[in-house]
């Protein structure tokens, strides 16, 4: 018997369908840091999702891959997890490889890179990934809990139990 996979709306129209890449450094993936965070839990809910990394063969087993053009035609949205500054080819990248959605965590966004962004076509989603966590087990619950950058008073989605809304 096939299980049908459950779609989880995530952000601004991001869903768990969509495929991601997100994007690192060896330092964020191998020492734990934001990337691997933000990998591990798109991966936790089932997406399908590409750690991107110079220098960084695997991270748990997973390949990762060193730009962007290795995933052309694989990725809808590219989660960058860098500094602005470290991000001066993001949207021609992101362009060459047919994404359409960039999710831009807390401080990677740039006034620069929104312009850039809107120019090629690209959708800007902000926000933090890491407000969404899952607890495996009987009962499967998904929710978006406040990450570090957003304290209690953030919006939040209604509770879900036994993985319904």
């Amino acid at each position: 018997m096939v299980r049908e996979k459950k779609v989880y709306p995530l952000a601004h129209g991001i869903t768990t369908q969509d495929t991601f890449a997100v994007l690192g450094d060896t330092l964020k993936f191998i020492k734990h840091k934001h990337a691997w965070k933000v990998w591990r839990v798109l991966k936790d809910f089932g997406c399908t999702v590409y750690p991107v990394a110079d220098g960084v063969g695997r991270v748990e087993g997973s390949k990762v891959y060193a730009n962007l053009a290795q995933l052309t035609g694989k990725v809808t949205v590219i989660v960058p997890c860098l500094l602005p500054e470290k991000l001066k080819t993001l949207v021609a990248d992101a362009s060459s490889a047919g994404c359409t959605k960039i999710w831009f965590q807390e401080q990677t966004w740039s006034k620069d890179l929104q312009q850039e962004c809107e120019s090629a076509g690209i959708e800007v989603i902000r926000g933090c990934v890491l407000r969404h966590k899952t607890y495996p087990g009987k009962v499967s619950l998904r929710y978006l809990s406040p990450c570090y950058w957003h304290g209690l008073r953030d919006e939040k989605v209604p509770i879900k139990r036994f993985g319904r809304y």
